[in-house]
């Protein structure tokens, strides 16, 4: 699968936590896995995780 400039859903059933970000650059609120998220906005990778 590919995606160019949009964010997209994938559903992993469960497999990896999601979790609730902000970008600190941009203030865009995105969901996202893993440990290297960047903001789907900007690209910036100062991001934090929303509690």
């Amino acid at each position: 699968m590919c995606s160019v400039g949009d964010a997209f859903d994938i559903d992993m059933d469960g497999k990896l936590p999601v979790k609730d970000y902000s970008c600190k650059d941009c203030g865009t609120k995105f969901k996202g896995i893993g440990k290297n998220v960047k903001c789907p906005s900007c690209q910036s990778k100062n991001v934090a995780e929303s509690k």
